[in-house]
């Protein structure tokens, strides 16, 4: 995709650009790189345990990314809105979509806590029917299931951070939790320092305090005199206008991430009944296409906090202008990614412990995850970014349930379950949904829908 715009005025460098792109996208990058640094710990910890181990809790994992998906929809509305009135500098509307927020996913996150804990075997039957993989991840939910509570509170307060200027400071928060978590892997996994070897609940045990000490420092961080709060009077009360504005623009984003997440958890269905091999090859090239693809999602994150700011302050011209350039930015940035997983791959292959046949499978995996990167790259950034920063958040459910729903899912169990395809066929064909959307991205992208601000009816007074 190649989104045209030009460059006024005193360029990229003089008009702050690159230093607010730098500021914003590096962080958030790096954040998301250290998330992705847990599940390949996980991976590659417990794979030298055994290739079910790390295959159940893969499957397992899923759960937590079908919260995520919730998660991800209200912090995206969380974004719009929190960007638009920063740039606006409305900071007592900020607070009042900070409280609002954090009731919706506190209720979320307590529904999957209590699903994990509760009902973790039907949870893995929806995955698998492999009794082993059932075993191995009803262990993991059940012990992992608190941090479902504690991840749901997190995420908003980093959220929060990131887009009232203090991105850097969310960033050393994540990143000190998943250095954390990653240390604790190795001790409770493997039993070390004097401890017990947990294996599976090992891992579990240390997602679990990670999440607690990365939830207890952003209290503590946003407990600082500078700093937008959680205010108790607007947990009791909420305003009815931003409430409603909210909602507008964030249930096609709720729709949008359901659809999508959806969509992608039944590819993991489909490649949980082709065999332990596939689920294990899948969940490795999972991880390594996610850990690459950080700065991807990195610049989606930042497009939408840099176009929502101008947004906002009523720089429309700009914004549009900045869009342009990051969306030209994605396509480099996509490409640039697939060329390093491939470059990549033979270390890959090199250090997971897998079967010589999931070795197979997972070489073409990862070729087939390089090209997919530029696809990923250019969505993440219009799609995931530079829409919703302006409330054009219908297009990504449309596109998705389109995509997802219409062809790369229906034609994904047709080749597993009726042609009895080849694994790898199997593969390619739910991985080319990113590659289809890009059309009609395009277009849409051109229509400029996505300029508009959102807070122009709607300004509060700071109290």
């Amino acid at each position: 995709m190649k989104c045209k715009s030009r460059a006024k005025g005193n360029g990229y460098s003089r008009d702050g650009f690159f230093a607010k792109l730098l500021t914003l996208v590096f962080p958030i990058a790096f954040q998301q790189f250290m998330l992705a640094s847990v599940s390949a710990s996980d991976a590659l910890m417990l794979g030298k345990l055994t290739q079910d181990s790390m295959s159940a809790v893969s499957l397992a994992s899923q759960v937590a990314f079908v919260e995520n998906l919730f998660l991800a929809a209200v912090t995206i509305g969380l974004s719009i809105f929190a960007a638009q009135y920063w740039g606006k500098k409305d900071r007592a509307a900020v607070e009042q979509i900070f409280a609002y927020v954090m009731k919706i996913t506190a209720t979320i996150s307590i529904l999957f806590f209590l699903a994990g804990l509760c009902i973790p075997g039907l949870l893995m039957r929806v995955f698998t029917n492999d009794p082993v993989l059932i075993g191995g991840g009803t262990t993991y939910l059940r012990t992992v299931s608190l941090s479902f509570l504690l991840t749901g509170i997190s995420q908003v307060y980093l959220c929060i951070l990131k887009n009232t200027g203090k991105a850097a400071k969310a960033s050393v928060i994540s990143s000190a939790g998943v250095l954390v978590n990653i240390a604790l892997n190795a001790v409770l996994i493997f039993g070390l320092i004097g401890l017990p070897k947990l294996g599976i609940a090992g891992a579990a045990l240390a997602t679990v305090t990670a999440r607690g000490f990365e939830t207890g420092w952003c209290v503590w961080e946003t407990a600082k005199r500078d700093r937008v709060k959680l205010r108790l009077r607007h947990l009791l009360h909420d305003d009815a206008l931003l409430r409603h504005d909210f909602w507008k623009y964030t249930a096609p984003v709720l729709g949008n991430e359901i659809v999508w997440g959806v969509g992608f958890t039944m590819y993991s269905v489909i490649m949980g009944h082709l065999g332990s091999d596939a689920v294990a090859a899948n969940s490795i090239a999972n991880i390594a296409k996610n850990l690459i693809a950080c700065f991807c999602t990195g610049l989606g994150s930042g497009a939408g906090i840099i176009v929502g700011n101008e947004l906002g302050a009523g720089h429309l011209k700009k914004a549009k202008e900045y869009g342009g350039r990051l969306c030209r930015l994605s396509v480099v940035c996509g490409a640039a990614s697939g060329v390093i997983l491939l470059a990549l791959s033979p270390l890959i292959l090199s250090v997971t412990n897998l079967s010589g046949p999931a070795s197979a499978y997972l070489r073409w995996m990862l070729v087939m995850c390089s090209c997919y990167m530029v696809g990923k790259s250019v969505n993440s950034t219009t799609i995931g970014g530079i829409f919703c920063a302006g409330g054009d958040s219908r297009f990504g459910f449309l596109c998705d349930t389109v995509t997802m729903w219409c062809v790369t899912a229906p034609l994904g169990m047709l080749a597993a379950f009726v042609l009895k395809l080849p694994v790898l066929a199997v593969y390619l064909i739910v991985n080319l949904d990113e590659m289809i959307k890009l059309p009609a991205v395009y277009r849409h992208y051109k229509k400029y829908k996505w300029v508009k601000d959102l807070t122009v009816n709607n300004t509060h007074k700071s109290s």
